[in-house]
């Protein structure tokens, strides 16, 4: 089996401060967790960024740059810069941080979904910050928007300078997307297929969900892609597990979970990345270091970062 890369998303957009006193908000708390996730055994990075005051998700470059260089001075680990933003950013918000950065890697939402959060707004009061409950609330009628012109205009903007993609499928109709893309020559192999299950208002996490979606992505893309994923919430660590047994890579982070097992909020994103790591390590899997990773996705290199 090839080698199993690790990414960590530390931080992302969804969850808000007050769900855990643990989830990082500043610049400063964003590099410290990410280089501890890198030097615990994440090769990927893939990172949002907030605003250092109240927490909320935010898209200025000012603030990515606040943390970026730290990450890339003090790691060898692939940066991989969002290009989903947050609830209600615009376009052009959310691609700015990547064309000032021109990053070896993106993430690529490859489709519209419905995030449905919003069931979780009564279980916090009371909120550390006054816009967490309404941003929770809202999630009742908002979409995460990614039409097929959005993705094009992703993937014409960043890939001329070689940015490579983190494609996030939360659906099979995804996996269809990016045949679509590829088959207009938008995308090239070695595709870096991102499975997401268990978000609320998409694919479930049940195993026929796994099943279904390494299936299609083998019926569609054969040996041109690399396959990874990662399960929301409770679902992290089963997820990843199942899907590492089945020839995946994996994602961990507390973007996607704030929970290291039932009940117990991780202290961390490197705890997360150590756990996976040692339940791979129990399954004879062999990790990706970053060089390595960047051999199997066929990335540009670091050097070839603005940062």
């Amino acid at each position: 089996m090839a080698k199993v890369i690790i990414s960590c998303a530390s931080t992302g957009s969804m969850h808000t401060p007050t769900m855990s006193p643990f989830l990082p908000i500043t610049p400063a708390q964003i590099a410290e967790q990410s280089i501890a996730a890198a030097k615990a055994g994440a090769a990927i990075l893939h990172l949002h960024a907030r605003d250092p005051i109240d927490g909320r998700p935010t898209a200025l470059p000012e603030v990515f740059m606040q943390f970026l260089p730290q990450i890339h001075a003090a790691t060898d680990a692939v940066i991989n810069i969002s290009t989903g933003g947050g609830p209600g950013m615009s376009m052009e918000d959310r691609l700015k941080a990547a064309v000032a950065v021109s990053p070896e890697l993106c993430s690529l939402n490859m489709g519209t979904v419905n995030p449905a959060l919003y069931p979780l707004a009564p279980r916090y009061e009371p909120y550390k910050y006054d816009w967490e409950r309404p941003f929770l609330e809202g999630m009742e009628d908002i979409i995460s928007k990614n039409t097929h012109r959005d993705i094009r205009q992703i993937i014409e903007t960043l890939g001329p300078g070689g940015t490579r993609f983190e494609m996030e499928c939360y659906e099979i109709g995804h996996l269809y997307n990016v045949a679509s893309f590829a088959d207009r020559g938008l995308l090239k192999p070695p595709f870096l297929i991102q499975s997401v299950l268990g978000v609320p208002g998409a694919m479930s996490a049940h195993p026929e969900s796994v099943y279904y979606m390494r299936q299609t992505a083998d019926r569609l893309f054969g040996k041109d892609y690399i396959w990874s994923l990662f399960g929301a919430g409770r679902h992290q660590m089963p997820v990843c597990t199942m899907g590492a047994i089945m020839g995946s890579s994996v994602r961990v982070g507390l973007e996607d979970s704030l929970f290291i097992s039932k009940g117990q909020l991780a202290s961390s994103n490197a705890e997360q990345v150590l756990k996976i790591r040692r339940i791979l390590d129990e399954l004879g899997l062999d990790i990706a270091t970053p060089a390595e990773a960047r051999e199997m996705l066929g990335l540009k290199g670091r050097d070839a970062v603005k940062l």
